[in-house]
């Protein structure tokens, strides 16, 4: 049941290989564990793509890609997890994190103003990367291991469940 959740909304993996994107990986974009849904690598992809929504770099996608091929997760889940932190709800996880920061470092927080521009990087997050960055990470990696502890045992109760009844029913039939 969960691997047919997942499969619903999964693109083709024929689909993605063949994507102008995604040639720059050649060879290892043909990796098999790349593309499974198991227990294991549905739930290091959770892990991956929450964590890496939380870095407050751009190439978000990318990072979570080569993540995904060198720890062999599920690819498409990891690169799209990382679209939790989009242009609408970015500003709001990132002030949390910056405020989270202030919090562990025992800084004093300065007003703080989120821009997606160029000019917010240049002058703004000189003063306020070290919060940021504390932020982010301790956030990306609570929320990355919840996500992949939740999959796993929801994962694991699913199959149990489904054990249980193919007994009862066997039993029946007899």
């Amino acid at each position: 049941m969960p691997r047919k959740i997942f499969q619903r909304y999964m693109p083709h993996p024929d689909k993605v290989r063949h994507h102008p994107s995604v040639k720059w990986l050649g060879p290892m974009i043909h990796e098999p564990n790349l593309w499974h849904l198991n227990r294991r690598s549905v739930s290091l992809a959770f892990f991956i793509g929450v964590f890496t929504a939380f870095v407050p770099l751009p190439g978000q996608m990318v990072i979570a890609a080569l993540a995904a091929i060198v720890i062999r997760a599920n690819l498409p889940l990891a690169v799209s997890l990382v679209w939790i932190t989009n242009p609408v709800t970015m500003p709001a996880f990132f002030y949390l994190a910056y405020k989270l920061g202030t919090v562990l470092l025992d800084i004093k927080p300065s007003p703080f103003s989120f821009e997606l521009s160029w000019h917010w990087v240049q002058f703004e997050l000189v003063y306020k990367w070290k919060p940021l960055v504390v932020g982010c990470t301790i956030m990306g990696m609570f929320f990355g291991l919840l996500s992949a502890a939740t999959i796993h045992t929801l994962w694991r109760i699913h199959t149990i469940r489904r054990w249980r009844k193919r007994k009862r029913d066997r039993a029946n039939r007899k």
